[in-house]
């Protein structure tokens, strides 16, 4: 299986999936297509914390004054399935592995995943 959830108004998502070729990929767009709850969960099961799936740089974060809040990992489960914008994108799932984020690590290790 190759998926990957991404925003299409996101630079950052765009180039990545060019950079690694995502044309053989089952693509879903967040905005227009929110992910699911069965979706986040399958997510959830290769990561083990909806906190390592959300987006703490997300604008809503700062607005929402989230930090000082003590968030469980419902909170996190819940925000995520709430607001597209608090997943932590793009997320790839290739196989059995997840590559969750835009590090310059994570998009290295997708890549030789993928070339492997």
């Amino acid at each position: 299986m190759k998926k990957v959830y991404f925003l299409q108004t996101c630079d950052t998502c765009r180039r990545i999936l060019k950079e690694v070729n995502a044309d053989d990929f089952d693509k879903q767009e967040i905005k227009t297509n929110p992910i699911t709850v069965a979706q986040l969960e399958e997510m959830y099961s290769f990561t083990n914390s909806y906190e390592g799936l959300f987006n703490k740089r997300a604008k809503l974060y700062r607005e929402m004054d989230l930090k000082n809040q003590n968030l469980t990992e419902q909170d996190y489960k819940q925000h995520i399935l709430d607001e597209y914008t608090f997943l932590k994108r793009p997320v790839f799932i290739v196989d059995n592995e997840i590559f969750v984020g835009n590090s310059k690590k994570t998009v290295e290790s997708l890549k030789e995943k993928l070339n492997s």
